[in-house]
């Protein structure tokens, strides 16, 4: 059986309700910064949009059907303060019909988060704040 492809969030969406479990939608959001005692040459390629880390500021876990857009991510996300420009999305899957237990989704999300800490993050969809796909580089 082909793995369901996911070009957009709408699709992230669709694939996450079809599945035999219910699931939930686990969200990182990172901003980009410049590492402590950083160099004056990696603030300059910072400025020019280049280099730093992307350091997790925001974490929420979601049912796949309480969500109807990315907008609704977005403005909800909003509503917090925190700025960001990468949301990280990774899915857990619940068993015999239920959902995941709160206390799985939270584990999930730390481990989420020390992931993304260390730039461990090819397991996760990347979405830049219009909602497109990425694909970061590491290294």
């Amino acid at each position: 059986m082909q793995e369901p492809s996911i070009q957009s969030f709408s699709d992230l969406l669709a694939v996450a309700r079809q599945q035999s479990e219910p699931q939930r939608l686990l969200f990182v959001f990172a901003r980009p910064e410049l590492p402590e005692g950083h160099t004056a040459e990696q603030a300059k390629r910072f400025a020019e949009g280049q280099g730093g880390h992307l350091a997790p500021v925001l974490c929420v876990d979601k049912s796949a059907n309480e969500l109807g857009s990315f907008d609704e991510l977005v403005a909800e996300s909003e509503t917090t303060g925190q700025e960001w420009a990468v949301v990280f999305v990774a899915a857990l899957s619940g068993q015999m019909g239920c959902e995941a237990a709160p206390e799985s989704c939270d584990k999930a999300l730390r481990n989420m988060v020390s992931s993304i800490q260390v730039g461990r993050v090819a397991g996760f969809l990347t979405f830049d704040r219009s909602g497109a796909p990425m694909e970061l580089i590491t290294g």
